[in-house]
């Protein structure tokens, strides 16, 4: 029985890793052009097509950190010289030569220490960048919630956006949103939603569409769900695609304010040390 359970939940993880849907957003439309200035791209170099690939989205929470979810790409360094990874922002259409757009290698990838990819718990990560970003009208920050939030009343409206997959299983590459709502979570955890498989716990948000309308997909990992206008949550996982039953769960942010305030502190203290050698 043991050997069934650990082989189910090896499947869950895989099914669910990296960007668990498997279509766009569902039920949404292209956002306008630079109005979320926060978005991030994290892209990966694919050695076959010999470009970089949207693989997570992001936020950019100061000039020189993004947040996003622990499930996403880890690696980094470089390979025959290429880079493994970069960080776009300032981007609306993901293939077209903007201006707008600001590339960054990435200098550190930190996930909570306490991320488990079979449970989701503790789905978020910092990227610190080689260089800070330039704020402009095109790229801006977003800010963090001012104080933890108790939890979201159920029906709460929310939206969420990212570069999610097409049906051909290629991302968006024009920048999507759709509106979902806050679904409660006992509900989201009966028998006939997720069934504590995974559980979703008190450190995330359940968001979706009672119809099945609207849903965030893979390739939008990592990216903002803004509720009351306020960042809330990171997408995380769920099954399916815009599947009334199965709706998208959201690292819920607020609950990990001391994590990200201490870990970026945390650095700019080493960076500060280091100087001083």
């Amino acid at each position: 029985m043991k050997l069934l359970y650990n082989l189910y939940v090896l499947l869950i993880v895989i099914f669910l890793s990296p960007a668990y849907h498997g279509d766009e957003i569902i039920g949404g439309h292209a956002a306008v052009p630079h109005s979320r200035p926060y978005m991030a791209s994290l892209q990966k170099f694919q050695w076959g097509k010999w470009q970089y690939v949207h693989d997570c989205g992001g936020v950019l929470i100061n000039r020189k950190w993004v947040l996003t979810a622990a499930h996403c790409t880890t690696e980094e360094g470089t390979i025959g010289g290429k880079w493994k990874l970069q960080v776009v922002l300032g981007a609306h259409s993901l293939s077209r030569n903007e201006s707008s757009k600001q590339i960054f290698h990435i200098k550190r990838l930190i996930p909570h220490p306490e991320f488990r990819g079979n449970t989701m718990e503790n789905d978020i990560k910092l990227l610190e960048l080689e260089n800070n970003a330039m704020i402009n009208n095109d790229v801006n920050v977003l800010k963090l919630p001012g104080g933890m939030v108790d939890d979201l009343k159920p029906g709460t409206s929310c939206f969420v956006a990212g570069w999610g997959q097409t049906s051909k299983e290629f991302p968006s590459d024009t920048l999507q949103e759709v509106t979902i709502e806050v679904i409660d979570r006992k509900t989201c955890n009966s028998e006939d939603y997720y069934d504590h498989k995974p559980e979703v716990t008190q450190n995330m948000i359940c968001a979706g569409d009672s119809e099945g309308r609207g849903d965030s997909c893979a390739g939008d990992s990592g990216g903002p769900l803004l509720c009351n206008g306020k960042y809330a949550g990171i997408v995380s996982f769920g099954i399916g695609c815009a599947d009334p039953k199965k709706p998208g769960v959201y690292t819920f942010v607020s609950k990990y304010l001391c994590w990200i305030w201490k870990t970026i502190a945390m650095q700019a203290y080493n960076m500060t040390n280091e100087k001083l050698y």
